[in-house]
C-alpha cells in the first residue's frame, strides 16, 4: 500500500498508585497486587504471569522511557491510553502525565486517548456470588464532559507527540451508548461533540478525528451496547470505528479454555463484516488484534473458577507469539485487500495483565510478542 501501516496499542494505566484506588483497596495498592497473587485455577493454567522487567511504577519517567524505546524499536507507532474521567474529574492519569509526558524520549512514540467511560466496578478482585459494587458511574453530566474537553485541549492535544489520523487529533470513545444516555440523547450528544470540535479549532489545534469503539457482546458489568451502530456513528459525526478486544465481538463457547488459533479465525472473519457494515455509511473500520484473554486474576483466587460471567470467563489458550504473529499477518493482508485508509490496526494491549492480553515482556515469552509485531510490520 502507498500509506504506511500504523500500529496502535491500547495502554491500561492501573499500575501506579492513585488516591481513588487507595481509598478502596489500601495504601500503595496497584493492579500489580492482583498479578502477583494469581494462581493456576485448573491443570495447565499458566498463572501467575510475571513481568520480565519487574513490577514497575508506570508513573515514573524512566519506566515510560523503557516502554517507549521498546515500543518504537519493535514497530509500534502509538499508545492509545485508556483514559478515565468521571463526574468529579480524572482517574489513573499519572502514567500518562508523570510517566509518558515527562519521558525524555517521548518524541519517538505517539500517544492518544480512548475515553474509557464505563462504570468502574470493584472487581479487584471479585468474589464469586457477590453483587458488583459500583465505585464510579460512567455517565457524566454535560458540564463534566465539557470540563474533560477543556482538560484534554490544555494538557494533551497541544503536545507534539499527540497522534493525528488524517490530520485530526485522534480521540476515541469506548462506550458510546453511555455517552448518549449521559447527555440526554442523540441530538444532545451530536451538539456536544460539535462543540468539542469547535473548542479544538478555537485553540488553534485544527481538527478532531473522532473514533467510536463498537462491539456486540457485553463484557464488563454495566456495559451498554449500541443498537444500529452504523447509523448512530454516522449521525453523531464520528470519523472512524474500531474494536477494543476480541471478546467484545466473538463468543467464547467452550470452558475452561478456548483455542486461540480457532478463535482468531472467527475474529478475523469479523473484520470484513464490520468493514462492510460501516462502509455503507462511509466510515472506515480499523481492525483489532488481541493477544489473549484471561481475566482470572481479577477473581478471588480461593473461589472455585467456573463460567459465571466476567471476570469468571473462559481463557484463551495457546496464544503463543507465533499464533499472535499469524493474526498480525492476517490483519496486514486484510488492510491490503480491503484498501482501508489509513491502514491502522489496534492491538489489545500493552499491559492488560489481569485480563491476560499484554505484549509487554514476561518471563515465559520474553520479547516474543514485540518481535511478532516487528516481523510483520517492521520496526
Amino acid at each position: 500500500m502507498s500509506s504506511k501501516y500504523e500500529v496502535a496499542v491500547y495502554y491500561f494505566p492501573n499500575y501506579h498508585v492513585d488516591p481513588r484506588n487507595e481509598a478502596v483497596h489500601g495504601e500503595g495498592w496497584t493492579e500489580w497486587d492482583l498479578v502477583r497473587r494469581a494462581t493456576p485455577r485448573f491443570p495447565g493454567h499458566e498463572q501467575p504471569k510475571v513481568p520480565l522487567w519487574g513490577y514497575l511504577d508506570e508513573s515514573k519517567p524512566e519506566t515510560a522511557e523503557k516502554q517507549i524505546a521498546h515500543a518504537a524499536d519493535y514497530g509500534i507507532d502509538t499508545f492509545i491510553y485508556d483514559w478515565y474521567w468521571y463526574e468529579d474529574g480524572p482517574f489513573l492519569n499519572r502514567a500518562l502525565e508523570e510517566g509518558f509526558l515527562k519521558a525524555s524520549n517521548n518524541d519517538r512514540l505517539k500517544f492518544s486517548l480512548m475515553w474509557a467511560n464505563h462504570d468502574w466496578i470493584n472487581i479487584f478482585p471479585y468474589k464469586r456470588g457477590m453483587d458488583h459494587t459500583l465505585l464510579h458511574s460512567g455517565q457524566v453530566s454535560l458540564s463534566a464532559f465539557e470540563a474533560a474537553c477543556d482538560y484534554m485541549i490544555e494538557r494533551y492535544f497541544c503536545h507534539p507527540s499527540y497522534w493525528r489520523v488524517n490530520g485530526g487529533l485522534y480521540f476515541s470513545v469506548y462506550e458510546l451508548m453511555s455517552l448518549i444516555q449521559s447527555l440526554g440523547g442523540l441530538s444532545q450528544t451530536k451538539e456536544a461533540l460539535a462543540a468539542f470540535r469547535d473548542k479544538v479549532r478555537a485553540a488553534g489545534l485544527g481538527e478532531l478525528h473522532l473514533n467510536a469503539v463498537v462491539w456486540g457482546i457485553q463484557n464488563l458489568p454495566g456495559e451498554r451496547t449500541l443498537e444500529n451502530p452504523g447509523e448512530r456513528v454516522r449521525d453523531l459525526g464520528f470519523d472512524s470505528v474500531t474494536s477494543y478486544v476480541w471478546v467484545h465481538n466473538v463468543p467464547m463457547d467452550t470452558y475452561p479454555t478456548v483455542d486461540y488459533q480457532a478463535y482468531a479465525k472467527l475474529a478475523e472473519a469479523g473484520w470484513e463484516s464490520y468493514r462492510q457494515d460501516f462502509n455503507k455509511y462511509g466510515i472506515p473500520y480499523f481492525p483489532n488484534v488481541s493477544m489473549g484473554w484471561d481475566s482470572s486474576p481479577r477473581t478471588v483466587q480461593s473461589d472455585i473458577h467456573a463460567n459465571l460471567g466476567y471476570p469468571f470467563t473462559p481463557i484463551l489458550a495457546d496464544n503463543t507469539p507465533e499464533q499472535f504473529r499469524k493474526s498480525l499477518a492476517a490483519v496486514k493482508e486484510f488492510l491490503d485487500r480491503s484498501g482501508t485508509l489509513p491502514p491502522i490496526v489496534t492491538i489489545n494491549s500493552w499491559n492488560e495483565w489481569t485480563e491476560g492480553s499484554y505484549i509487554e515482556p514476561d518471563t515465559v515469552h520474553g520479547l516474543g510478542y514485540l518481535e511478532a509485531i516487528r516481523s510483520v510490520f517492521g520496526g
